[in-house]
C-alpha cells in the first residue's frame, strides 16, 4: 500500500511541475534575431527587417534608437518622403485603392480623407478595413504594403 501512495504522490508531484513549467511562445533564434535586430514581433509585421542589424533599422525608421534627423531620409526638410499619389494594388495587379499624401502628411484615399498614425518610423493609416503602411526611409524599396485582416489579403502599394 505505501508503494501505491508513493506513486500517486509522485505522479501528482510531476504533473504540478508540468503545469508550473514556462510556456515560450517563440523558439530562441527567432528571439535572437528579434534582439539583434532591434525589431518586436509588431514592428517586424510593418516592415522592421529581422536580417538586419538594429543600427540599419533604426536608420529605417524601426526601434528605440529610431530617431532621424529631419531631412536625413531622403526627403527636402519640410516635405514628406511619401508625398505622392499611389496605387494599392492586389496580387494580381489589380487596383485596390488610390492614395494621395500631401507634403504635410494629410492622407485621402479613394478621395476620401483618413487619419494617420506614426509606428516605428512609418506611416500608418486604415480605411475601408484596410490597414496601409508606408515606410518614411525611401531606401525600402518595395516595403510600402496594404493587409486585410478580415479578408486574409495584403498588397503592395505602389507610385503612380
Amino acid at each position: 500500500m505505501g508503494y501505491v501512495m508513493n506513486n500517486h504522490w509522485l505522479l501528482a508531484v510531476s504533473l504540478g511541475l508540468l503545469v508550473h513549467s514556462p510556456a515560450f511562445a517563440i523558439d530562441s533564434k527567432y528571439a535572437a534575431q528579434l534582439e539583434r535586430s532591434g525589431c518586436t514581433q509588431l514592428s517586424e509585421l510593418q516592415g522592421c527587417d529581422i536580417t538586419r542589424t538594429a543600427q540599419e533599422n533604426a536608420k529605417a525608421g524601426f526601434g528605440a534608437a529610431a530617431a532621424v534627423p529631419p531631412g536625413s531620409q531622403g526627403a527636402p526638410a519640410g516635405q514628406s518622403p511619401v508625398a505622392g499619389n499611389w496605387k494599392a494594388v492586389d496580387a494580381g495587379g489589380g487596383a485596390v485603392a488610390e492614395i494621395h499624401i500631401d507634403d504635410m502628411e494629410t492622407v485621402w484615399v479613394d478621395g476620401n480623407e483618413v487619419q494617420t498614425s506614426r509606428n516605428g518610423g512609418a506611416l500608418v493609416f486604415s480605411q475601408g478595413g484596410r490597414t496601409y503602411t508606408f515606410q518614411s526611409d525611401r531606401s525600402l524599396q518595395g516595403k510600402d504594403t496594404w493587409a486585410d485582416g478580415d479578408a486574409g489579403e495584403r498588397g503592395a502599394i505602389l507610385p503612380e
